[in-house]
Formats: C-alpha cells, sequence, structure tokens
C-alpha cells in the first residue's frame, strides 16, 4: 500500500489549504512536513524537490508535484471528483478558476498595507456579491440539484464551500442575498469528511496573524 500524501508547505492557509481541503473532503489521510525556516525551504530547493523552486510541494504516488493547479486537477482525478466527460471537466475547471480568483483576493489581504485594507476588503465584498456568488447561485437555481456539476460532489463543490468560508470571514453575512448558496454551504458542510475536517483539531489552517505573517515573509523574503 502507498504511503500517505506529504504536504510540504508553511504552517498556514496559503495556496496549500485548497489541496488539503481536496484530499480531506476525499478522505485521504495525508502528513504535513511544515516550512517554518528560511533554511527548510532552502534545503528543499537544493535538495532538487522543487521543480521550480516553489512551493507548495505534495509527494503522492512517487511523484514530487508541484504547481497548485497541476496538484489539484491530480487528486480531483485520482478521487472521483473531476466529472464524468470533458465537458463536466471544462464546467469544473469554469467554478474553480472562478473560485481561485475570489479566494486569492482574501488570501492576500493580511499582506497588504493597514492603509489599504479597507478598500480593500470593500472590494472583495463587491467581487463576491456582484461577480462570483451570482454565478453559482444562479447555477444552482437553473439545474435544481444539489450540487454544481452533473449532480455528484466534484471538486467545483469543494472549493465553492472553502470560498464561502473564507468570504464569510471577511464579512459574516456575505451570503444574506443568497438563499441557495446558504442552503448549500449547509449541505456541503455535513458531508462527513467534510464535516470532520471542519471540527477542531483537524488539519485545517486558521486565517493568517500577524505572527505567522512574520514568518511568511521571512521565509519567503516578502
Amino acid at each position: 500500500m502507498a504511503g500517505k500524501p506529504k504536504l510540504h508547505y508553511t504552517k498556514g492557509r496559503g495556496k496549500m489549504e485548497s489541496i488539503r481541503w481536496l484530499l480531506a473532503a476525499a478522505g485521504v489521510e495525508f502528513e504535513e512536513e511544515f516550512i517554518e525556516t528560511k533554511e527548510d525551504l532552502e534545503k528543499l530547493r537544493n535538495d532538487g524537490d522543487l521543480m521550480f523552486q516553489q512551493v507548495p510541494m505534495v509527494e503522492i504516488d512517487g511523484m514530487k508535484m508541484v504547481q497548485t493547479r497541476a496538484i489539484l486537477s491530480y487528486i480531483a482525478a485520482k478521487y472521483n471528483l473531476y466529472g464524468k466527460d470533458l465537458k463536466e471537466r471544462a464546467w469544473i475547471d469554469m467554478y474553480v478558476e472562478g473560485t481561485t480568483d475570489l479566494m486569492g483576493m482574501i488570501m492576500y489581504l493580511p499582506f497588504q498595507p493597514a492603509d489599504t485594507k479597507e478598500k480593500n476588503l470593500a472590494l472583495i465584498t463587491e467581487r463576491a456579491t456582484n461577480r462570483y456568488f451570482p454565478v453559482y447561485e444562479k447555477a444552482l437555481k437553473a439545474h435544481g440539484h444539489d450540487y454544481l456539476v452533473g449532480n455528484k460532489l466534484s471538486w467545483a463543490d469543494i472549493h465553492l464551500l472553502e470560498a464561502i468560508l473564507m468570504a464569510e470571514e471577511c464579512k459574516p453575512d456575505i451570503l444574506s442575498a443568497f438563499p441557495l448558496l446558504q442552503a448549500f454551504k449547509g449541505r456541503i458542510s455535513n458531508i462527513p469528511t467534510i464535516k470532520k475536517f471542519l471540527q477542531p483539531g483537524s488539519q485545517r489552517k486558521p486565517p493568517a496573524d500577524e505572527k505567522f505573517i512574520a514568518v511568511v515573509r521571512k521565509i519567503f523574503n516578502i
């Protein structure tokens, strides 16, 4: 039997968090080796483990995979969370890219200067409520199913739930105008593997705080 996937990243969300979410939703146990210093990162680079000198990196099925999108696509396909045909995969990709754009804005918010945070928070709220969430609300209404694609749990659903929870950390009532997304959030959150991941003590990481931000800046020279 193959060993558990091993995730190499900092002890925070960042680009690895969606990978943690996807593995957890698929019911896959994984190990984490945290990068806590600049030297930890340099060692991975010097050992030739990082194809493009960057993390995230995931050891899985004998590969040392890099590039977030490639890792996520592989896991989604491996665990049957990537649709039944090319068309379904295309829809999943489109939905995932949308939520990735929104989550990227939220992810970088804590790293921005204090004097621009309020403006950027307002932009996140505006984009979430006017550009992104209406798309998913409309999709759920149009087909009347519990899931976004093919009436079956997919990577798109898992990614959307992650995005919703991140957006709610910015503005708790952000779903107030989206009743179908509120119901979706409840449904997907109660899938046993996801429910487990949402419990305290899981490998899900908390939002970035000042201490974590300082560590990240030091490791990556930012």
